[in-house]
């Protein structure tokens, strides 16, 4: 793992690559981002930044690039980094895009997705969209479409597209050669009866039933003349084993519900662990990738095939995703969502494919986090810092600066301002007429009568007087321009003119849920400010960088009850 001075020093580097000097406060939150360690002793961080910043900005640039020429092509060899499946064939590896459409798509998935994508085009393979629906209780159309749309906008695609429910026939099919040779029975004890017999190793009586009896039996599950949870298809498997997966599973039941697809069509419905191992092997997959949470599942996966006498897939272990205190559970997001305390699934605060793209998280992004755990089956729990680490990197390439004055207050300034040509944020505050300007309270409670502050960018101002700051009182805070040079240790301050501003919220996604899984009401921060009128020409999704504040991802305009539009940002990272 590399420590906080190497990577302190990765980011410096970099920085005064691009800047002809490394700057500490545009390091710190770029070494924060990949090293949340260094939060806990904010002063030993600082003090290890400053001693890097000043060897650093010590060197010639060719210094500087030979310097950081090994961190470039580290980076370079991860993002180079194969995939490599056990047993795999080049042009004829075969994977499946497995999701249930009972959800909108989320950061586990696209692990999932990414690493089969990936290695399957390596291999020159084919990609199976396949529709795990077989669960009318649960899934829509809606979220077939979610699903597809987060697909494509991750940047991947497929080469077919099957859904499970349209191959029920031979399901059925193949569950009835099951019956006929006794490697399956109609159970029809009850729920707690099944537990029960299973926690005693004991195989119950319907088991002895004969193959006629049931496929009458079936026959009737099917027309309709058992009711749901009166009997369900067992396999046999075997009670006396320690993994209890093995105790009889259940591989068929009753479900009344329509389903969005076959509407009433059917009425038996296959479990995962019939569905799953049979369409694996009827499709032609060679290598499903399963998250280790079925582990115990794959015993039965095979047995199963070997049942059916059907061709066994090499199956790959992968850990779960998640990240820490965001919820990728449908038993956790669905009641939120449907609480009205969130924002839909595309809030900010989830890690919902639509949610993260609302946030202003860029795919590539997503694809650079989730493969770095590769095919690990090491269970992963990050912090969300990794991810915005990555985000990051890539925004700060291209986005555009702006200046955004969070908590603003009002300075007005006498005399002549400077003409100059102004590049950067500070020419997007222009043109104005006035000679008043936003600035943040937290600045302004700072400022002492007789002190010079910067508008960055732009020109230096005399303090005359500092009554009343953050009330926004008129002449509460008052000042001339001056045109002395900045000084070692003056002010530098976010500006906007009042005249042209135009009211903002920022909203800040926090963590979602505490500790104990309960919800946070403070997830979500409301900040408010000002930005330059320029920020009304961006078009909704476009994300910008506000200067000592962080990059965030333009939402939507709306009316703040004022005469003139409020903009609506998230902050991203």
């Amino acid at each position: 793992m590399p420590d906080l001075k190497t990577i302190a020093r990765k980011h410096a580097l970099k920085n005064a690559l691009d800047y002809g000097k490394a700057d500490i406060k545009s390091v710190v939150g770029k070494v924060l981002a990949e090293f949340p360690e260094a939060k806990k002793d904010m002063k030993v961080t600082m003090s290890t930044l400053a001693a890097v910043i000043f060897e650093v900005n010590k060197l010639k640039k060719n210094e500087i690039e030979k310097q950081m020429s090994p961190f470039t092509y580290f980076e370079k060899k991860q993002e180079e980094k194969k995939i490599v499946l056990p047993n795999a064939v080049a042009g004829k590896v075969v994977v499946r895009f497995p999701p249930e459409p009972n959800g909108y798509p989320h950061i586990g998935h696209a692990k999932a997705f990414f690493l089969e994508w990936i290695a399957c085009r390596e291999y020159g393979g084919k990609v199976i969209l396949r529709w795990d629906d077989t669960n009318p209780e649960a899934e829509k159309e809606e979220y077939v479409e979610a699903i597809r749309s987060g697909i494509k906008w991750l940047g991947m695609d497929w080469d077919q597209e099957v859904f499970c429910s349209d191959w029920l026939p031979k399901l059925y099919e193949l569950n009835e050669q099951l019956l006929q040779r006794g490697d399956a029975y109609i159970c029809t004890c009850k729920q707690e009866e099944m537990a029960a017999n299973r926690e005693k190793m004991q195989r119950c009586n319907c088991s002895a039933n004969s193959a006629k009896n049931a496929l009458l039996l079936w026959k009737d599950m099917l027309q309709g003349k058992l009711k749901k949870g009166s009997a369900v298809v067992r396999l046999k498997g075997d009670m006396a084993s320690a993994n209890t997966v093995m105790r009889d599973p259940t591989l068929w039941r009753i479900v009344d519900a329509e389903h969005y697809r076959q509407g009433k069509k059917y009425r038996v419905w296959p479990t995962y662990d019939f569905q799953g191992a049979v369409m694996d092997s009827l499709l032609g997959v060679t290598h499903p990738l399963r998250s280790k949470e079925y582990e115990l599942r794959d015993e039965l996966y095979f047995y199963l095939l070997d049942r059916l006498k059907l061709r066994k897939p090499t199956l790959v272990t992968i850990s779960r995703l998640s990240i820490a205190n965001m919820p990728v559970s449908k038993r956790l997001l669905k009641p939120l969502v449907e609480s009205g305390k969130l924002m839909g699934w595309s809030d900010p605060r989830l890690p919902t494919l639509v949610g993260l793209q609302r946030r202003g998280i860029l795919p590539q992004a997503i694809k650079n986090f989730v493969l770095s755990f590769g095919l690990s089956k090491v269970e992963s729990n990050p912090s969300i810092d990794a991810l915005l680490a990555e985000n990051r990197k890539l925004l700060d390439k291209d986005a555009e600066h702006y200046f955004f004055v969070p908590d603003a207050v009002k300075i007005k300034v006498t005399g002549q301002a400077p003409t100059k040509d102004l590049k950067g944020a500070a020419a997007k505050n222009f043109p104005f007429s006035g000679n008043e300007f936003y600035i943040p309270a937290g600045d302004a409670k700072l400022l002492k009568k007789g002190a010079v502050v910067r508008l960055k960018d732009f020109a230096g101002v005399k303090i005359n007087s500092v009554r009343n700051v953050g009330k926004n009182v008129a002449g509460a805070l008052t000042g001339e321009f001056v045109s002395a040079p900045l000084k070692e240790g003056e002010k530098i301050v976010q500006w906007v003119p009042v005249d042209s501003a135009i009211s903002t919220k920022l909203l800040v996604p926090h963590e979602l849920l505490k500790e104990d899984d309960s919800f946070n009401e403070k997830s979500l921060e409301e900040v408010k400010g000002y930005c330059p009128a320029s920020t009304a020409k961006l078009k909704e999704g476009e994300i910008v960088q506000f200067e000592r504040v962080g990059f965030a991802r333009f939402d939507e305009k709306t009316k703040h009850g004022l005469a003139e539009h409020g903009l609506v940002f998230i902050y991203s990272c």
